[in-house]
């Protein structure tokens, strides 16, 4: 069983990757219809939609929010270890 540590750590992990997402899904979509002159397609399987915007929103939203998920998750370790005393387990470097 997981212990309070390793449930608390994974509360704030999974807050920040969740405020960081929407953040990043919020200025991804403003940066799109900025740089595009468009709206950014809702529904990128569809046949409606050109191939070519499909993928490229696809590989720009799927770059955006794993880049806004590893930002949020670093700052919640270094809150966590300022907090706590040392990151958790499975964040610590290996040398």
């Amino acid at each position: 069983m997981a212990d309070k540590n390793d449930i608390g750590w994974r509360v704030l992990a999974g807050g920040a990757a969740f405020a960081g997402g929407f953040a990043a899904k919020k200025a991804i979509a403003l940066a799109w219809k900025k740089t595009t002159g468009k709206e950014p397609p809702t529904n990128p399987e569809s046949p409606e939609v050109a191939l070519s915007e499909a993928i490229g929103w696809v590989v720009v939203m799927g770059i955006g929010m794993e880049v806004a998920r590893l930002l949020a998750t670093r700052v919640a370790a270094r809150q966590w270890a300022k907090g706590t005393g040392e990151l958790p387990a499975h964040l610590k470097a290996e040398v």
